[in-house]
């Protein structure tokens, strides 16, 4: 049995519930010797089963959140100190309550871990003191910690395994999917990211009488933000980890790809895939981009393009492919990595060109910028939807805060382009224009919505608009062309965004960091002219640390978020006038609304609820017209397409992130038609 020695914990349970890290000792070469008593990691479980066992399940690897042992921990953590690990937990953790439990606490919560993964206990209990300091996280050179670190071996790339069977969908077709009344092509339907489907079958009148038709089980418990894809009758939907193809109409599978993690997964929800020329291309939270056979899911290339071992970040969103190119960007922020947008060869995945969303020192922007040294840390991750305006070649990108989240006495300025819509040129990665939401933002309020690309008349005039939102909860409308900033409404409740922050008594902000729009963005009905908004309504004390620390692989956000209780926080459905702002009607919820929404010409909206209900509303009045219970939480996608003359609603329903605080649900698609 393994001693606790000085320089040689690799541990603590601290970041437990906390971080979902695994937890692994090894041995040193040391003077002094540490122990926990039984006791204390007695009153370390109870702790852990009240604030974290919802997260991380009762056996501490059964649960959403990461397992906590094995050799995970271990990739993270070796050669950092203990008292590095002590200030990440301590700040941050558990989610939304960063700095609510005493020393102490933290501390016999490592002792149960320490316990838990089959430690002896000693006379003496372990202490959060100065000694930590010295305390270095070793890694453990066996075969058994490797094996659990790389569960496969590398190779980092494979070659290119020949052409797809087939071909489709071509360019044209996805250039259409605007217009495409039977498929869904795109993550957010079309490149524009409108949301809007021309199918009638489904009306104001019937729409009661929708019933599922199949469903599918995924065999996961993770997080389930996927927005499916169909075309010619088959869906493509993911996982985590899984990549599935399925009979839209009957759930039967047709195949299944499931990725085996090659190094540290940095989070674990995935939004979804594209599809071209045969290809179903996708990224992993490991930092790797590959292709596979639309009819078969054989795999036709894998490409390593970050390193998620070394803190480059990884992918959450669903590509975009334009011509022969994949569109990606690189979260997450709060990793300390800076972003990118990138297009990679869709024939290879070989990079072709990538845009700083935090420049280089010298690049335009990097004025913005006080310190060079924080911009080497500096954010500005992309980890929500792209649009495209194809005809005029022009892509559309959301980025998300800069780094450290509430710290900023070291990166005094505008930071951009972080809380911006940055607008590329597609095919060369050139800057074209960009709009700044929140200059300097200090509250983690990432610009995720940069869609749907629309036209309406406004004051008479035809004209070419964007929407832009993001979680400090404002919709904002732009004109595509003069670049003018014709409105923002708010969709949330705000209150003191822009109040400073400090490190005294902290300052209680609406929305929190869990707040306003999230990764499911707004749809637009050009028959309503109506924009359709999901948001989340919950507020949160904000506190600024008095120093930054970085931590290579750690969560960095410089101060302390301390969310309201979860009763109190709420969701609201907003439809907004596309040309003047105007608040039509507003639908409540008792939880957080977070799944898409997608709107068709018959005048309803589809959507979903944390509390699982599948909703159908009336798109002019917000009346409810379906509500149905699907047995898990909605935080993904919810489409319709037609087959055969038949149209069909497809919701995504299972777990979310355990920072929602709802309980866990399999992963499944239900499909719903008439009778």
């Amino acid at each position: 049995m393994l001693q606790l020695r000085y320089r040689s914990i690799v541990l603590t349970g601290l970041a437990v519930c906390l971080l979902g890290l695994g937890l692994s000792l090894a041995t040193g070469h040391a003077q002094q010797s540490l122990t926990f008593t039984d006791a204390q990691a007695v009153r370390g479980q109870a702790l852990y089963d009240k604030k974290c066992g919802s997260c991380h399940g009762n056996q501490l690897d059964n649960g959403t959140a990461a397992a906590l042992a094995g050799g995970k921990f271990m990739a993270k953590w070796a050669g950092k100190s203990v008292d590095d690990l002590f200030y990440i937990t301590k700040t941050q953790m558990p989610y939304g309550a960063g700095g609510t439990m005493k020393d102490q606490e933290y501390i016999d919560v490592v002792a149960f871990m320490l316990k838990a993964n089959g430690y002896k206990s000693g006379a003496q209990e372990l202490k959060a003191d100065a000694a930590l300091k010295q305390l270095k996280i070793e890694a453990r050179q066996s075969a058994q910690t490797a094996a659990a670190t790389l569960q496969v071996a590398e190779p980092k790339t494979t070659a290119p395994a020949g052409s797809p069977a087939a071909k489709f969908p071509t360019q044209t077709e996805l250039n259409a999917a605007a217009t495409n009344s039977t498929d869904w092509l795109v993550s957010n339907h079309d490149y524009g990211g409108q949301r809007f489907v021309d199918l009638k079958q489904i009306n104001t009148r019937n729409a009661a009488s929708l019933r599922p038709t199949c469903l599918y089980q995924a065999s996961d418990i993770k997080a389930f933000h996927t927005n499916p894809l169909v075309y010619r009758g088959v869906m493509y939907l993911t996982t985590s980890t899984a990549t599935i193809a399925i009979d839209a109409a009957n759930c039967k599978q047709k195949w299944r790809h499931n990725w085996r993690p090659r190094s540290i997964e940095i989070w674990p929800p995935n939004r979804g895939v594209a599809i071209k020329d045969g290809r179903v291309v996708r990224g992993t939270t490991d930092g790797y981009l590959f292709a596979l056979d639309m009819e078969t899911g054989k795999e036709l290339w894998v490409k390593k393009v970050v390193d998620s071992s070394k803190n480059e970040g990884s992918f959450n969103m669903a590509p975009v492919i334009f011509e022969d190119l994949i569109l990606m960007g690189l979260g997450i922020s709060e990793q300390g990595v800076p972003g990118w947008v990138s297009a990679f060869k869709l024939e290879d995945g070989e990079l072709v060109w990538r845009f700083n969303t935090i420049p280089k020192p010298g690049e335009p922007g990097s004025e913005t910028w006080s310190d060079a040294r924080i911009m080497a840390t500096g954010g500005g991750g992309v980890w929500a939807p792209m649009s495209l305006d194809a005809a005029a070649g022009l892509l559309y990108a959301p980025v998300a805060n800069p780094a450290p989240d509430f710290f900023d006495d070291n990166r005094a300025g505008a930071n951009l382009y972080t809380n911006s819509m940055i607008v590329l040129d597609a095919r060369t990665g050139k800057l074209k224009w960009y709009y700044q939401a929140t200059p300097h933002d200090t509250h983690d309020y990432d610009t995720t919505q940069v869609s749907p690309l629309f036209e309406t008349t406004v004051n008479g005039k035809k004209r070419k608009l964007v929407a832009v939102g993001g979680k400090d909860g404002l919709l904002h409308v732009l004109d595509r062309e003069t670049k003018e900033h014709l409105y923002e409404v708010p969709v949330t409740t705000r209150m003191n965004t822009e109040v400073p922050l400090n490190s005294n008594e902290g300052v209680r902000v609406c929305p929190g960091v869990q707040g306003g729009m999230q990764w499911n963005g707004p749809a637009f009905n050009p028959q309503t002219n109506m924009l359709y908004v999901n948001a989340v309504d919950w507020c949160g004390t904000f506190r600024e640390a008095k120093e930054s620390r970085f931590v290579p692989g750690q969560i960095y956000m410089g101060g302390t978020h301390i969310a309201d209780p979860i009763a109190k926080a709420r969701g609201w459905l907003t439809a907004v006038d596309a040309a003047t702002g105007k608040v039509a009607w507003k639908y409540e919820s008792a939880k957080p609304m977070l799944a898409a929404v997608t709107t068709t010409s018959a005048d309803l909206i589809f959507t979903g609820e944390l509390t699982g209900d599948f909703l159908a509303l009336d798109a002019k009045t917000g009346k409810m017209l379906n509500r149905f219970n699907t047995g898990g939480v909605m935080n993904g996608g919810v489409i319709t397409y037609g087959i055969n003359g038949k149209q069909y609603v497809a919701a995504a329903s299972g777990s979310a992130s355990g920072f929602w605080q709802v309980p866990a649900g399999s992963s499944t698609i239900i499909v719903f038609s008439l009778p």
